[in-house]
């Protein structure tokens, strides 16, 4: 599959617009994070639009591939429907994503929202048809955001500014710059298992001149070295521009081993000069800011600064 180079930008939401959620992946786990989602949602001033996919099923998936990646095209055709949002990760964006109407995506072109195992089908749907993807929280994550992230939802999906990420003076302190710098580069990534399990398959991205984010929730330390490692050495991580790094847990935040993952990524790109930072408040927690993927950012490690240089939507 043939990289698109020129970027399409989808249209921004605004009040009394439709967000139809999406189920792609996993099933509704958990009713009350579904309501409180739709109920922040309707808060912002959207409207929502979904049907039961998702909250019947006691399988690790929705529904089947088909009927998965069928919904998904018909929420995107739906012209009453501004955009789309998934209800949350787990897994099973790759096994439908190749059912994905890339056309009608194309001349059809909205906001797409979510992380997790929906770094898959931001990650396509921007390589094969340049529309830029938002990489955010999901659903049943909405309403859990702290008040920083939660702001920055908003803002993003319904502005047309270019703006730099602005971090609540937590985070600020919390970020920890592991290399010094200033760059520019393409913003692309996300949760880290599915960007390894992404190498060699069509919905890869060039990773050459780019800022990277990582982030992953549920994997072993060790895990998270292997995959780190595979990434070093498949040659994907000594062009990079820049690199951030998000949370990475074992799922409880006592388990969280934050400090080896930076003292892998040090020894990895010990010869490479990049700016790296440690802590951005990307991933699976109450601090997962909104981020363009495909759009020009720049790192500025003086100021703790990560600019987007130009408008995300028109």
């Amino acid at each position: 599959m043939k990289e698109t180079t020129d970027l399409i930008l989808p249209p921004r939401l605004k009040t009394g617009d439709t967000i139809g959620l999406v189920s792609p992946a996993g099933p509704v786990k958990n009713a009350e994070l579904f309501g409180a989602g739709v109920s922040a949602l309707k808060n912002m001033g959207f409207k929502v639009r979904y049907n039961q996919i998702g909250t019947e099923s006691d399988d690790y998936l929705a529904a089947s591939d088909e009927y998965r990646a069928q919904e998904f095209n018909k929420l995107w055709a739906d012209t009453e429907v501004n955009g789309l949002m998934a209800v949350r990760g787990g897994y099973g964006s790759l096994r439908m994503v190749k059912a994905l109407d890339m056309g009608m995506i194309r001349n059809n072109p909205k906001i797409l929202v979510g992380f997790s195992d929906i770094t898959v089908l931001l990650t396509a749907i921007m390589k094969e048809t340049g529309l830029v993807t938002f990489h955010g929280p999901v659903l049943t994550t909405l309403d859990s955001l702290n008040d920083s992230s939660r702001l920055a939802f908003f803002e993003m999906l319904t502005s047309k500014k270019a703006h730099k990420i602005e971090l609540a003076s937590e985070e600020s302190e919390d970020l920890k710059i592991l290399k010094k710098g200033k760059t520019k580069g393409r913003l692309i990534g996300g949760n880290l298992t599915n960007l390894v399990h992404l190498i060699s398959t069509p919905y890869e991205l060039n990773w050459d001149g780019s800022i990277l984010f990582i982030e992953d929730v549920g994997e072993a330390p060790y895990r998270i070295d292997r995959m780190l490692t595979h990434l070093a050495e498949a040659g994907r991580l000594e062009g990079l521009a820049g690199l951030l790094l998000g949370s990475i847990s074992e799922g409880d935040e006592d388990k969280c081993d934050t400090e080896a993952c930076f003292k892998r990524v040090m020894e990895i790109l010990e010869d490479v000069n990049i700016p790296i930072w440690g802590n951005f408040p990307v991933g699976h927690g109450v601090r997962n800011h909104i981020l363009p993927l495909g759009v020009e950012v720049e790192m500025n490690s003086e100021k703790k600064e990560l600019k987007i240089l130009r408008p995300c939507l028109c």
